[in-house]
């Protein structure tokens, strides 16, 4: 079962309709949009070599169609490139798509998002290099983190050879999950090491955010549009009482003002993998079985009401 969940876990995809912004359009008219399901674990900069062949005739400056000047954007909020695009989508597409609070494995239709060239948001979002390097440094960081708190030390990636690390990275850039999943295996289960954490971190958008804290915000200081406050904590597999930690017990320790209950979502609910998750759920088994390419568990917290 858990290996039948993984696999429909990384096989998942998103549809996704990506339009050219006017601003970079030769044409009066609207430019063809570019239609295509990506896999729910990728990142989007992977899509580009595609969308710069589509899109490249229809540039005032076919020059601009590289890496290092191509944004995405979704309603008015710049899109990060080291989030996976089935986390963006969780976190930005899924309330507009009015799914948000129920999961969003029942979302029909197309993610509708806009493609940029020039006029880059240098403040707001890591510039690409045309060579892939930058992906690929974010991608490795994150990897380390996740092995760093999984272990207590980064020595699993560390101690991978040079065709292991190539081959995880390959097995997320060309969808080949059989390949990364040969070498993510010895990340997940390191010999001589002890598991000590579950990787993971929790998303809260601006409503969730500002239910998280007591404090009233200052007029004025409200979070704007797509604003994503991320929470991290070092999560044990077992509690004090040697119990396995759940995914409930791990919400209520480290955002007890949105789950106050260990059991019940009384007030939020945990999405993944855009699945409402229960909060019976197994920690340590989700982390196995439902992580991210990079080794986290990244949780979105979707209000209730």
């Amino acid at each position: 079962m858990s290996a039948h969940l993984q696999r429909l876990i990384q096989t998942s995809t998103l549809p996704l309709q990506i339009t050219l912004s006017p601003a970079a359009s030769r044409s009066y008219t609207s430019t063809p949009p570019y239609l295509t399901h990506f896999p729910r674990l990728s990142h989007l900069p992977l899509l580009l070599p595609r969308l710069h062949a589509f899109f490249a005739p229809h540039l005032i400056d076919p020059a601009l169609a590289r890496d290092s000047e191509a944004w995405f954007e979704y309603q008015g909020v710049v899109l990060k490139w080291g989030w996976a695009v089935g986390l963006l989508f969780d976190l930005h597409g899924a309330a507009a798509a009015g799914v948000g609070g129920e999961g969003t494995e029942g979302f029909q239709g197309a993610w509708e998002l806009t493609l940029h060239y020039g006029d880059f948001p240098e403040e707001r979002l890591v510039r690409l290099d045309d060579g892939g390097r930058v992906v690929w440094d974010m991608f490795v960081n994150a990897v380390k983190e996740a092995d760093f708190v999984r272990n207590g030390s980064a020595r699993a990636v560390m101690g991978l050879s040079l065709g292991d690390s190539e081959a995880l990275w390959r097995g997320v850039r060309e969808h080949d999950w059989d390949l990364f999943n040969s070498v993510n295996a010895k990340l997940l289960a390191p010999p001589g090491l002890t598991v000590k954490h579950v990787p993971i971190k929790f998303y809260l958008p601006a409503a969730a955010s500002t239910a998280s804290t007591s404090q009233t915000l200052p007029e004025g200081s409200e979070p704007q549009p797509g604003h994503i406050r991320v929470v991290q904590a070092l999560v044990p597999l077992q509690m004090p009482s040697k119990q396995p930690q759940t995914l409930g017990t791990a919400l209520n320790s480290v955002l007890p003002g949105i789950f106050p209950s260990r059991r019940a979502p009384l007030l939020a609910q945990p999405v993944l993998h855009g699945a409402v998750v229960p909060m019976g759920a197994n920690l340590g088994e989700l982390g196995r079985v439902a992580g991210f390419a990079d080794g986290f568990l990244h949780v979105v917290v979707a209000m209730l009401g």
